[in-house]
């Protein structure tokens, strides 16, 4: 059984949809802890609900950025995490970060990578009128939104769509799609090669 620690500064949808499938035995981990960032996210309500212990790491609480995710990481090293899932988590982590947890950090992005990097995939794909984005799951490295892809499903975009009904499709397929990617990793069956993800 794999301890998973979940990072989120927001609204925790994707928390919640990986608790729930943890609840139901959908893959062999367990949530040990939520990391949060923000004081006033309502993912820390989702994870009190869960009974899933939190810890509050404030930014402005530490002198550098070193000192913040040191006290992070000595919280994972007690818990023994073997899983590090960033859903909604809006702060980049250092370099050392994902050395130290490296192929064991993975990230759900909005859009159909490499296509519309960043933190507004939804707003920018459809902005931009394209007629297919999606959902990606992959292992994060040094490079935003670049890292070996696990799981991709893509999204049509309808003439009817707005952003809001696009953004509301998009989330529903993260919803879905993010246990089914931790579900393969606690399995034992992601195996990376280079940018490549084999194993599945």
């Amino acid at each position: 059984m794999i301890n998973i620690a979940v990072f989120c500064s927001g609204y925790g949808s994707n928390f919640q949809a990986i608790a729930d499938a943890a609840r139901e035995n959908f893959f062999k981990g367990r949530i040990t802890i939520m990391v949060c960032d923000n004081k006033d996210a309502f993912a820390l309500e989702r994870a009190k609900k869960e009974g899933i212990p939190t810890l509050l790491a404030l930014r402005e609480n530490f002198k550098t950025r070193e000192d913040f995710e040191n006290k992070i990481i000595r919280e994972l090293d007690n818990q023994e995490i073997g899983l590090v899932c960033l859903a909604g988590f809006m702060r980049i982590l250092t370099p050392e970060f994902i050395e130290r947890y490296k192929d064991r950090v993975i990230n759900v992005h909005p859009s159909l990578l490499p296509s519309f990097k960043g933190t507004s995939g939804i707003k920018d794909a459809f902005e931009y009128a394209v007629k297919i984005t999606g959902v990606t799951v992959h292992f994060v490295t040094q490079e935003l939104d670049s890292g070996p892809i696990i799981l991709q499903e893509p999204v049509k975009i309808e003439s009817t769509d707005t952003e809001k009904t696009l953004e509301e499709k998009i989330h529903a397929v993260e919803h879905r799609l993010y246990p089914e990617a931790i579900k393969l990793f606690c399995e034992g069956k992601l195996k990376i090669k280079g940018k490549k993800v084999y194993g599945y």
